[in-house]
């Protein structure tokens, strides 16, 4: 009970409790200007995702306006073209359609925060596979006053989007929000946007992702992924891509505008434009990765590039190519050690500079609008300062660990690499990253500099050969540790939100279609805790052996996990 009271605390405004004339309980939640009512346990709600929802609102509130600008410049450069937009798409009304899909609703909350407080939107599909969510959706439409805007449909989400592929019904933002991977729903999202529309998808699976099985991966996401510090990026990186060759296969390609690892989960925000020429450029956006099992230096070899090649009548042409490989020799340079290979993954800046400044415009402005205010500002200050040009990034407590070391100060190693005469930032991925376009090397020398006065102990560096092999080499940079103020980012000088805390235990993705809030769930995983062990020592009390337990017993005990689950 104390979880839950502790809860409560973190969020009062989330939930209270109603009793219905009928003597049966509601869950009612409030979230933004969202108040949805739940009268069963089987429709999936979860509170962890405000940010989510919040950070959805602030960018479509951006994107709407334009899009709407974007189809008018457009419409503005034929008069014949612009008549037919206002004559057949808006029927004789001055203003452009946007339609919004949530094709995974489960509660309708999201879309009733779209209706609610996301300005120019005109039409909202909620879609749901479940009859119970559906009938849920249905009811807070109509609790909320928002029966004008959303439409709910009880249909399979990628036969919804499938039948939107025409041109003249395709939406103006498809978002997916679903239980573990998302790769499924792509092929018919991507057919689906209007040119220039927006897609927004959320990946949970991170396990997957992270590099905890490559192969499953591969099969989810045509990607290989890598165990590696920077795998939250890795995560995004590899999500991008997969969106990408989803939609080069119909001549359409993406344009990142922001995205972000949070919590449990990755979230894009990505535009999606057709024209076959530019799809011809993917080869120069993404890379096969060499991640070094040694050191855990990673190193990029692009799929393709482009280079000049001008002519008299076009002296701006560009020519394809193919690049050299492999980018790396058999060993690492840097510790003598083999590499594995991942990819491939997207190389090309993932956010959009000019986007995620307005959206941090908007959020300031609009604090009250948001219940992660604070945080969203926090997030979108890192992401301001990330260099955009950088893929992945090393972290402080990998390159010390590996070589044995006292860890040296954040704001020390920073000023090292300004000294040295490359840039350097967070990434919001990982709270102790360094992002830089430094060679390897150069950080190396860096910590081979510290260890002059921060010696290694021997029996350390005897059992380690990595570390001896690292440590060994000479120093080839000059390097100055003296620090300097330009190493603290602004973002940490003005005490941002930039990495949150769980607020309490059970802060997670959750089960699947299941009411995540509550006493009922925290008592049932609390209870489920160590079950199993608790069972041996009792056994071992009595005397019997854990080996020696009746199989039909421990059937049961699955099952009946497998119920509660």
């Amino acid at each position: 009970m104390k979880y839950f009271r502790s809860f409560l605390r973190y969020s009062p405004k989330i939930m209270k409790m109603e009793t219905s004339s009928t003597a049966t309980s509601q869950k009612c939640i409030k979230e933004g200007q969202a108040e949805i009512r739940l009268a069963s346990e089987k429709v999936f709600y979860n509170p962890v995702q405000e940010f989510n929802r919040d950070l959805s609102i602030a960018v479509l509130s951006v994107f709407t306006k334009d899009y709407i600008e974007e189809k008018l410049a457009r419409a503005a450069k034929s008069v014949k073209k612009s008549e037919d937009i206002v004559e057949d798409v808006t029927g004789n009304n001055s203003e452009i359609p946007v339609t919004v899909l949530e094709a995974l609703s489960a509660t309708g909350l999201r879309s009733v925060r779209y209706a609610k407080e996301v300005p120019n939107v005109t039409k909202i599909i909620a879609n749901d596979l479940s009859e119970q969510a559906v009938e849920t959706i249905r009811s807070n439409i109509v609790h909320n006053g928002v029966e004008g805007l959303i439409e709910t449909s009880h249909d399979d989400a990628c036969m919804v989007m499938y039948k939107h592929k025409l041109p003249s019904k395709r939406f103006a933002a498809i978002d997916l929000d679903p239980y573990g991977c998302p790769s499924i729903f792509l092929d018919s999202a991507v057919q689906s946007v209007q040119d220039g529309g927006l897609l927004l998808v959320t990946a949970t699976d991170m396990a997957v992702l992270a590099g905890n099985s490559p192969e499953t991966c591969y099969c989810k996401y045509g990607a290989v992924s890598l165990k590696t510090k920077s795998c939250h990026e890795m995560a995004l990186r590899i999500l991008l891509q997969c969106i990408e060759q989803h939609a080069n296969r119909y001549s359409r390609y993406i344009v990142p505008l922001l995205s972000i690892s949070a919590d449990f989960y990755i979230r894009v925000f990505v535009k999606i434009y057709s024209g076959a020429i530019h799809c011809k450029k993917t080869t120069s956006k993404l890379s096969m990765a060499f991640h070094c099992v040694g050191c855990d230096n990673i190193t990029l070899q692009p799929l393709g590039g482009f280079k000049p090649n001008p002519t008299e009548k076009n002296p701006q042409q560009m020519k394809a190519f193919l690049p050299p490989a492999p980018a790396v020799g058999e060993h690492c340079v840097h510790c003598n050690q083999r590499h594995h290979l991942g990819g491939p993954i997207w190389s090309d800046p993932i956010h959009d500079d000019v986007f995620v400044t307005r959206v941090l415009s908007h959020v300031q402005g609009n604090p009250g609008l948001f219940g992660t205010a604070k945080r969203i500002q926090g997030v979108l200050a890192m992401v301001r300062e990330e260099l955009p040009d950088v893929p992945l990034y090393y972290t402080l407590d990998k390159l010390f660990g590996r070589v044995h070391l006292e860890t040296m100060p954040m704001l020390t190693l920073r000023s090292a690499i300004l000294n040295a005469g490359y840039k350097v930032s967070y990434s919001h991925a990982a709270k102790l990253s360094i992002k830089t376009a430094a060679p390897a090397q150069v950080i190396w020398d860096i910590i081979r500099t510290w260890e002059k006065t921060h010696p290694i102990k021997p029996a350390k560096l005897e059992s380690d050969p990595v570390a001896k092999h690292i440590l060994s080499q000479d120093i080839r940079s000059g390097i100055d540790l003296s620090e300097r103020p330009d190493a603290n980012p602004i973002s940490r000088r003005d005490g941002q939100l930039r990495f949150q805390f769980n607020p309490t235990r059970h802060w997670g993705p959750g089960s699947r279609a299941a009411v995540n809030i509550g006493e009922e769930k925290i008592s049932k995983a609390i209870r489920n805790q160590n079950k199993y062990s608790n069972k041996d020592k009792t056994a071992e009390k009595r005397g019997h052996s854990p080996s020696n337990q009746d199989d039909s017993h421990k059937k049961s005990n699955v099952n009946f996990e497998q119920t509660v689950m």
